[in-house]
């Protein structure tokens, strides 16, 4: 699907721009990215879905053009603009969401009747708490740098080589440090969020995805488990050969993936 037009849906004290891929009067499945990604870096997954009229892809306050996260900002927060879209949108059928943007979703399924959740490795607190006291003194600082290499570093495990080589990409390490800025904001968020009961409560149906590189490995495949023995009816499925940046590494394979879930 080729983009066809970006809603700005206003939502408490910002406004928040949906990417549309088709036509959204359709069935629609609606994409809620996660840390460090926009929309821009879920478009190439969701021109690959197939199986809906509309593919939305919601871009969070504090990225462009979306407005700022603002001083209230909370995972509460974010889920109230989860469901503000939801609400704008006249058939989604589907809620997606990849890591925070996953839990996000899971949180609005607990509020809001949804025919069908998939999320992609949804991670929940304590996730990053050791690092928050390095995101604070990066975001005190101004230093994009080093958000980045403290995400990278102390959140994802990511080795000293990997991240070498990231910061040795004159296109990869900008774009990382743009999309660090909320960072601090969002972990803490995450972190100061009380553990839900239950999570997608009110979706007919679940499917979450694990990567077969993080399957049982911390961080994100313990996590993920955390997540999903909330979720007691739902589906697990493997990503084979991949971890948990997919829709960057094997987006075509990823919207296949996400496309035969949503026929099923």
């Amino acid at each position: 699907m080729e983009q066809l037009t970006q809603n700005i849906v206003p939502v408490r004290s910002s406004e928040i721009a949906v990417d549309i891929y088709g036509d959204a009067e359709g069935p629609t499945i609606l994409l809620i990215p996660g840390v460090m990604a926009d929309a821009a870096a879920w478009a190439a997954v969701a021109r690959g879905l197939e199986g809906w009229s509309a593919v939305a892809v919601l871009n969070r306050r504090g990225r462009h053009p979306s407005g700022p996260l603002t001083e209230a900002y909370s995972l509460e927060l974010e889920v109230e603009d989860a469901l503000t879209v939801l609400r704008h949108l006249p058939d989604v059928r589907t809620l997606f969401g990849w890591s925070y943007g996953a839990l996000i979703a899971m949180h609005a399924a607990n509020e809001h009747t949804v025919p069908h959740l998939i999320g992609y490795e949804p991670i929940m607190a304590p996730f990053g708490a050791a690092a928050l006291p390095g995101l604070q003194r990066a975001h005190d600082a101004g230093d994009l740098d080093a958000s980045v290499e403290v995400a990278l570093r102390e959140v994802t495990g990511m080795p000293d080589d990997v991240v070498e080589s990231l910061r040795a990409d004159d296109a990869v390490w900008p774009e990382l440090q743009r999309l660090s800025t909320p960072i601090h904001a969002e972990t803490r968020a995450i972190n100061n969020a009380p553990r839900p009961a239950g999570l997608a409560e009110q979706a007919q149906r679940v499917d979450l995805i694990v990567g077969e590189r993080n399957r049982g490995q911390a961080p994100y495949g313990t996590t993920f488990q955390d997540v999903a023995d909330l979720v007691p009816d739902a589906v697990v499925h493997v990503l084979g050969g991949q971890g948990h940046l997919a829709h960057l590494e094997a987006p075509s394979e990823l919207a296949t993936f996400v496309s035969i879930l949503g026929r099923h």
